[in-house]
């Protein structure tokens, strides 16, 4: 079957992507990874002994970095409703964290001390209804917030991806209502014609 135009346009994007290229390279599962290395160049949001759960990790770029920051001493918890192939370091589950299993294998996973960082590369299967898929985007943010109210330790960082449009501004004011420092942030990884942009709260407290 010959490929529609608008797939061949895609195609040749994505073979003329330098993110894409260099991703091999770089021995990264994706090129997400490098919208996570310029946030934590930029927000220093990653350190050792550190303990993380990276939320929609597969395929699994961001737990990579994650990993290799916190180092030996740290806690990277990769957590997805798809599979994931397995990260040295990183431990892997798959299921989904409004199911109290879930929450209970995480907690298990981390131990009894809080999370220090909540990081979230969600996103909704798309169905090309703006409507539909802007509430299902809005829908997993608010997940990742209800997530880090109860596992984050005082003075926690959340990094989410939002996709503006509809319920982005209310839910700006609500990462404020409970975070000493949020930032905006459209890393140069980050397609222009995406509407998705990485908000970086940090120091959190308890509202």
């Amino acid at each position: 079957m010959a490929r529609s135009s608008s797939s061949r346009r895609w195609l040749d994007r994505h073979r003329n992507d330098p993110y894409v290229q260099r991703v091999q390279r770089d021995g990264y599962r994706s090129r997400a990874a490098y919208k996570l290395l310029e946030i934590q160049e930029k927000d220093r949001i990653l350190q050792s002994g550190m303990r993380v759960v990276d939320l929609g990790a597969a395929p699994g770029s961001w737990s990579q970095i994650a990993q290799r920051l916190v180092g030996v001493t740290g806690r990277v918890v990769a957590l997805d409703i798809l599979p994931m192939e397995p990260i040295a370091g990183v431990s892997v589950l798959c299921g989904d964290f409004r199911e109290a299993a879930v929450v209970a294998a995480l907690r298990d996973a981390i131990g009894d001390a809080p999370l220090d960082v909540v990081l979230s590369d969600m996103a909704p299967n798309i169905t090309g209804t703006a409507v539909v898929d802007q509430t299902r985007a809005m829908y997993l943010v608010e997940l990742a917030l209800e997530l880090a109210h109860s596992q984050l330790k005082p003075g926690g960082t959340l990094v989410t991806k939002v996709f503006q449009g509809a319920g982005f501004d209310d839910y700006l004011r609500t990462l404020r209502a409970s975070f000493k420092q949020v930032a905006s942030r459209k890393p140069n990884a980050s397609r222009a014609e995406s509407r998705e942009v990485f908000l970086v709260a940090k120091g959190f407290f308890r509202p």
